[in-house]
């Protein structure tokens, strides 16, 4: 089965190297260079945590399958399963947190729940006015800026052929599949694998499935390299958006962090997102909740990305309603880091044998229509 992939970030590189370790041959085109879109800028977040329950099947799929990235891939993607702790600072939030744990435990994910004198013992100057926390001991972080590339050349080993630089001029649907015109030169596939991101929403009009799909921006920051002390990633239980921050220590010292300031619009065309420095102070003052710390620390960088936001915050996955032989796996939310290993390898599963393991129906294209 010949299959092309659109779009070279975590979803796509990932899809490639699954569907080439099926069998598949595999043609991946991406319009800029492998990784540099939203996955490079994303927080390298490894959680289940606070996630739809319908996307818990395949998070724990995914899981799996970051535990064994170093052997699979034959490198060493900073997959460090150092937990997630999800800090609480109300009586409205840990009513919240409980909710949520009860609800998700037949789903597989097990939350300790943490009190005040816990947090300090183990997890010391963190939070020091939460009254509680959760506790998900086997999520983490990855190195987005290595999975991907790891992804692409462990495909490429397998036999993908890996198209850079390479804007994508027609998409038509033949009578035996597709056939994808580029800048690069022509490319005909059996299937097609929409995996374009915030652009995702487009390639998905042209062939009659219009979805809500709005390219955003999210907010990043690092700072200078410290000693090495927080393990877990550091998260909060809240409904205000303002106070929604999170952030994590990597090996190397410098503390990454993002949440707390709204996500802006980005402009598909060209489709660059830049932090706003202006928004910074107020994001710090959130980051500072939970790591008072921080107040003391150089900021050497700050960044942003374009992602593809849906209107109900899944992502769309799974098979076109109306095309045979399409597939998507789209519009993640800004919370896809986590899934992407296991969305590459549903979706392998799915186009290589017409079935999968791991339910999608709560992310099928269709869902926004009114006869869905």
């Amino acid at each position: 089965m010949d299959v092309i992939v659109l779009g070279g970030g975590l979803m796509g590189t990932a899809s490639a190297y699954f569907l080439a370790r099926r069998g598949a041959r595999v043609t991946l085109i991406e319009r800029n260079r492998i990784g540099t879109g939203a996955t490079v800028a994303s927080f390298g977040n490894i959680r289940r945590t606070g996630r739809h329950l319908s996307q818990l099947p395949l998070a724990h799929r995914s899981l799996k399958l970051w535990c064994e990235a170093d052997k699979m891939l034959g490198r060493d993607v900073e997959f460090r399963a150092t937990g997630h702790i999800r800090l609480i600072f109300d009586e409205v939030s840990l009513t919240d947190m409980r909710t949520y744990a009860e609800a998700a435990r037949p789903w597989g994910l097990k939350l300790e729940e943490l009190g005040q004198s816990e947090i300090r013992a183990r997890f010391p100057g963190l939070g020091p006015d939460a009254i509680a926390a959760s506790f998900s001991p086997n999520d983490g972080s990855g190195n987005p800026r290595l999975i991907t590339p790891a992804f692409a050349e462990a495909a490429r080993r397998l036999g993908a052929e890996i198209v850079e630089a390479a804007e994508v001029e027609t998409i038509e649907h033949t009578s035996s599949g597709f056939l994808v015109a580029t800048s690069k030169g022509t490319f005909a596939a059996e299937c097609l694998l929409n995996t374009a991101g915030a652009w995702g929403a487009r390639i998905a009009a042209q062939f009659g499935e219009e979805v809500p799909l709005d390219a955003r921006g999210p907010q990043m920051g690092v700072t200078e390299p410290l000693p090495h002390r927080i393990l877990p990633v550091v998260g909060i239980w809240t409904r205000d958006k303002d106070h929604g921050a999170y952030l994590r220590q990597v090996e190397r010292g410098n503390i990454v962090f993002g949440g707390a300031t709204e996500r802006v619009p980005v402009n598909l065309d060209p489709g660059h997102a830049a932090a706003d420095p202006m928004r910074l102070p107020l994001q710090l003052r959130a980051v500072a909740r939970l790591l008072p710390a921080i107040a003391q620390v150089a900021v050497i960088r700050t960044w942003s990305g374009c992602e593809g936001y849906m209107r109900d915050m899944l992502p769309v996955m799974g098979r076109s309603a109306t095309t045979p032989g399409l597939f998507h796996a789209f519009g993640f939310s800004g919370h896809g880091f986590q899934l992407g290993p296991g969305v590459g390898d549903a979706m392998a599963e799915l186009i290589t044998t017409d079935r999968c393991e791991t339910p999608l129906d709560d992310f099928r294209i269709d869902r926004f229509s009114s006869a869905a």
